[in-house]
């Protein structure tokens, strides 16, 4: 996040603007400043877990909703994976009418507390605002995000509607997966009329949302809450199931009744680097440490919790996206009193949101950059104990667009360090292709093969969506993929018509 003035507005100047919302051109708007959010201090922030922003207020949501020039190309709701009709939103939040704004926000989003927290909005619906672009700056972006996380808690404490469903049609759907593209999949399954069942196979759904974000990002009692309206809505919860292990997707088809299947698995296979020390304890794969943290409650241990995490004095996390900040300030929050970040690029290529980053520099996170591992070694008792690291420099750039890292001769350090994080990325878990006969997957990803139009895979009545057919990404995309497959499986359990998948990802 670049450094820039935020002007801090006083309650009369948020009521004027509210007042006199009609006379303003947007010529004017485009003079007007950002109403920005309020935060923790790093010092307070860094001994708990809670959210680090503060909400919104009634005015400031409604005074930041004024800056909106509802634009006649709409490039926001064409940014927006979920197509939010942003401008129709802003409209109703900045005349008060915040019952209405949630209306229209979850006609096509139904986790709006969850992804106005985590969606990457800058790069996105944010990205392509004309204040954006009149200020050559995403800071300078309608606060779209923050004020969908206004509204939707705004709901949860003056009462959450709970969507229409339509008439039940005696279809029956199992969804595989409780994270968001399996959440969102099923919400408008439900909608639709469908009988759904999710089938999670760890004991809490949510999927990432609650093993993979920490809880000064995304609290879990929001997480649970947006589920609970679904079991509002009749979808059933059928956690600690595995399936591929405890039932088959043949299974479900043939012997339980079910008339379509939506696989929503994610991206939960951790990916290491194969290098020679990575099996010493106290090497952590980011899925697990932030488990442990999470969904397991570790930084509760020995108070609350049995589960163990290391207790670090030097901790280093390899990589430098969402992941790996949020594993480094997790540990910060675990007390561990030096938490590295090890990136093999500059700052300028980490693919983390520039907020993540930001908050993470300054809660005492001390980015080592231009450096990659290459060697783990470890005490007498299989503990890591140091680290080699391997400096670097930037090249030409590589397919993804950044310059590719390149290793400087000779230029090799090692260092102390207790514990490491890796956060490299992860890929398919191969277990419901494995035991699915007839289910096409990407033979170098191991992802499955789907239509995206459809997101139809090569078995019949099997869909697909989310990290399982693109590998790790966004939660708004999950739920993307989960919205636009409700509407293909609706489609099917009507015509019963299948054209299989014909397209490669």
């Amino acid at each position: 996040m670049s450094e820039i003035k935020k002007e801090t507005l006083t309650e009369e100047q948020l009521r004027e603007r509210i007042e006199h919302r009609d006379e303003y051109s947007n010529k004017d708007k485009l003079k007007m400043a950002k109403v920005w959010w309020r935060e923790q201090k790093p010092e307070d922030r860094v001994k708990n877990t809670d959210e680090v922003p503060f909400r919104l207020s009634e005015l400031e949501a409604q005074a930041e909703a004024v800056r909106c020039m509802d634009c006649i190309k709409k490039n926001c709701v064409a940014g927006c994976p979920v197509a939010i009709d942003v401008p129709a939103m802003l409209r109703l939040v900045g005349e008060g009418d915040f019952r209405g704004a949630v209306r229209k926000m979850k006609e096509t989003n139904v986790l709006p507390a969850i992804t106005g927290r985590v969606c990457p909005q800058e790069t996105q619906c944010q990205a392509v605002c004309l204040m954006s672009k009149a200020h050559k700056s995403t800071d300078e972006a309608v606060s779209i995000g923050k004020v969908e996380a206004f509204l939707a808690d705004w709901e949860r404490e003056n009462g959450v509607e709970i969507p229409e469903c339509a008439p039940p049609t005696g279809k029956q759907v199992a969804v595989i997966g409780g994270g968001p593209a399996g959440l969102t999949c099923a919400a408008d399954l439900a909608r639709l009329g469908h009988g759904v069942t999710i089938l999670e196979a760890f004991h809490k759904l949510g999927g990432v949302l609650v093993y993979g974000i920490p809880e000064f990002r995304l609290p879990k009692k929001i997480v649970e809450a947006e589920i609970g309206i679904l079991g509002e809505m009749g979808v059933k919860f059928e956690p600690n199931v595995v399936v591929g292990q405890t039932v088959t997707i043949d299974e479900l088809l043939e012997e339980e009744g079910y008339d379509a299947v939506f696989v929503a698995t994610g991206a939960g296979l951790p990916w290491f680097m194969d290098l020679p020390g990575e099996d010493l304890n106290n090497v952590y794969s980011a899925n697990e440490y932030l488990t442990r943290a999470n969904l397991m409650n570790a930084y509760k241990y020995g108070t609350e919790a049995d589960t163990p995490i290391a207790d670090s004095k030097r901790l280093a996390v390899i990589g430098g996206g969402n992941v790996a900040m949020d594993s480094a300030r997790t540990a910060i929050r675990l007390g561990v009193p030096e938490v590295w970040l090890i990136y093999r690029r500059t700052e300028a290529e980490m693919p983390a949101r520039l907020e993540e980053i930001h908050h993470a520099k300054e809660e005492g996170v001390k980015l080592h950059l231009l450096t990659s591992p290459v060697e783990y070694t470890g005490n007498d008792n299989g503990f890591v104990k140091s680290m080699k690291l391997q400096r670097m420099e930037l090249g030409e750039p590589d397919a993804s667009g950044r310059r590719r890292p390149v290793p400087i001769e000779g230029a090799i350090e090692e260092f102390d360090v207790d514990t490491v994080v890796v956060s490299i990325g992860n890929g398919a878990n191969p277990l419901i292709p494995r035991t699915t006969p007839g289910l096409d997957t990407n033979q170098r990803k191991g992802t499955i093969v789907v239509d995206f139009e459809r997101f139809m895979t090569s078995r019949p009545a099997v869909f697909a969506g989310g990290d399982i057919v693109v590998g790790a990404s966004t939660v708004i995309m999950a739920m993307g993929h989960g919205r636009t497959a409700a509407a293909s499986i609706h489609q099917y359990l009507q015509d019963g018509e299948w054209a299989g998948n014909g397209q490669a990802n």
